[in-house]
């Protein structure tokens, strides 16, 4: 083994079909998968980095995103918005607008924040892009989503 980071193991020799399939076996008994196809790997390693971005909020783009998962990934963007949008089915940037609107529920459902604070924590320049982008997702505005929201508390609380 010549490398061991998270979600990924590089073997450094060439191991045989019998070992190939005890290792897959072994991962599928805790939920995992081996994934030897590069272009899945690439994908999935786009995938993580989303994520990480939109979970991340003192992860500081310096500059913007393509250039952030280009440096990461050692890739041409557009070789990678291709890839993407070939095996998933849409663009990098629609699964990146996908996951900040997921993360804009949760952090409005906790009512921790106020729509500014959260805008800033996913790296919208402003509210109203969120609110727009927010619309366009779920067809409502964050604040009819926070009304819902409030409403099925006030249900449970009554119950």
């Amino acid at each position: 083994m010549i490398r061991v980071d998270l979600g990924e193991v590089a073997i450094e020799e060439d191991i045989d079909d019998s070992q190939l399939e005890q290792i897959r076996i072994a991962l599928q008994r805790f939920g995992l998968e081996l994934m030897e196809d590069k272009r899945t790997i690439l994908v999935e390693s786009i995938k993580n980095l989303v994520i990480e971005i939109v979970y991340s909020p003192d992860l500081a783009l310096k500059g913007h995103f393509p250039a952030y998962i280009t440096g990461k990934l050692h890739y041409h963007y557009t070789y990678l918005s291709n890839l993407f949008s070939e095996v998933m089915g849409i663009t990098i940037e629609q699964f990146l607008i996908a996951h900040k609107i997921e993360r804009a529920k949760e952090l409005i459902s906790y009512d921790e924040l106020n729509l500014t604070e959260i805008s800033f924590q996913l790296n919208y320049c402003s509210v109203s892009h969120l609110s727009n982008q927010f619309k366009k997702v779920t067809g409502i505005a964050p604040s009819q989503f926070k009304k819902l929201q409030n409403k099925q508390r006030h249900a449970i609380d009554e119950m």
